[in-house]
């Protein structure tokens, strides 16, 4: 994916921190649109295309969880948060639960933000070809050799050499490369409590898992196959350990 024509909003109140990232990234070939609040960024918004936006949760005047809450009720933007030290978790987990696609930790690596917003960039393009498309070479399917290809669960189907996801109802709902691979990974242990290790390993040959992103991987695949995402009864938290498919999959 070339950063060509790829826009990002950097959304922070701190004028150092935003001409340090818009510099960057601007020499990394993306275009770069800035706000120091919710007013400018509303603007930015409404004035041209937004690829990205990445938000600070901690601006001086506004809370950034209710910047962020208004912006995936009008957008389906992709956005990265930032947090700070102090609050990282709290933070963390309230912005994917509001629909935030990834997040970082202040101070952060120039170098990792680079390759985060390419990885969620990648995400937002790389939903799965549909019936008929050409099969993806060997080494990129994630149907194991001699494993099941399709499988059934509360209600959905999963063909991985379509690599297509079926409600009951007939409904397609497209996967990403990594979402893909991690339902594979749980569909073929059904009940058992796989770790974070465990559902990156499944998914190391896609470049855009990263370790603190399988939470991420996992909110994505709660939205679009829990009745409700909150009280999760398909994927469950195992506490301390990871997560676990928690329904019956039968093999077709």
């Amino acid at each position: 994916m070339s950063s060509t024509a790829r826009t990002v909003l950097v959304v922070d109140d701190d004028p150092a921190m935003r001409a340090m990232v818009a510099d960057y990234l601007g020499s990394r070939g993306f275009g770069v649109a800035t706000a120091a609040d919710g007013a400018e960024m509303a603007r930015a918004l409404a004035g041209g295309m937004v690829h990205l936006v990445l938000l600070d949760l901690k601006l001086s005047a506004e809370d950034g969880l209710d910047l962020l809450r208004d912006l995936r009720a009008a957008s389906t933007v992709p956005v990265i948060v930032l947090t700070g030290q102090r609050r990282e978790e709290v933070d963390r987990v309230l912005g994917l639960e509001l629909g935030a696609d990834d997040y970082l930790t202040k101070p952060f690596s120039l170098r990792e933000l680079l390759a985060r917003i390419r990885a969620v960039l990648r995400r937002g393009e790389g939903a799965p070809p549909g019936p008929g498309a050409p099969e993806a070479p060997e080494s990129d399917e994630p149907a194991a050799r001699g494993a099941p290809t399709r499988y059934r669960f509360a209600g959905w189907e999963l063909d991985l050499r379509a690599r297509e996801l079926t409600s009951s109802d007939g409904r397609s709902v497209p996967l990403t490369r990594g979402e893909l691979a991690l339902l594979a990974a749980f569909l073929r242990s059904p009940g058992r409590e796989l770790s974070r290790e465990q559902l990156l390993a499944a998914s190391r040959m896609h470049e855009d898992v990263f370790d603190r992103s399988i939470d991420v991987h996992i909110l994505r695949l709660r939205r679009k196959l829990e009745a409700n995402p909150t009280r999760p009864e398909v994927i469950r938290t195992v506490r301390t350990v990871g997560y676990m498919l928690a329904v019956a999959v039968d093999t077709l």
